[in-house]
């Protein structure tokens, strides 16, 4: 787990967002078990407290699940699962739009150059479409 905390946000709420990103990406699969809060906090140098508090924000967003003694697991529910992809692909855009939009480029440029980049992005990662 590597983890690059920030000054700005709450650990455990830069803990919660690693898992929705690493839930997104496919690291994470539903189901998967997930390391102990100890554990957690021992691999990423933070205090037991702040994993307890990134676990227990996670359960109440129904990204982990926790049954009797058995360790916490990703959620298997779809629904929680798409919710996560599409609030991350929503951050980003309005991150994107709001600075594209701080310079005054038409809506159909920046379609343009995001459909030509996107693509130019995926035939050098070697994931051609067909």
């Amino acid at each position: 787990m590597n983890v690059k905390f920030n000054n700005r946000d709450p650990v455990y709420v830069q803990v919660v967002r690693y898992f929705k990103e690493q839930i997104a990406k496919g690291f994470f699969e539903p189901g998967q078990e997930i390391p102990s809060r100890r554990e957690l906090a021992h691999r990423l140098k933070i205090n037991p407290n702040t994993a307890q508090r990134a676990y227990k924000e996670m359960e109440e967003q129904g990204l982990i699940f926790t049954e009797g003694n058995l360790p916490s697991r990703i959620t298997k529910d779809e629904g929680v699962l798409k919710k996560v992809r599409k609030e991350l692909i929503m951050e980003a855009v309005e991150t994107f739009v709001h600075s594209v939009r701080t310079i005054n480029v038409p809506l159909e440029e920046v379609l343009q150059i995001v459909r030509e980049y996107y693509e130019k992005a995926d035939y050098v990662r070697g994931n051609t479409r067909d």
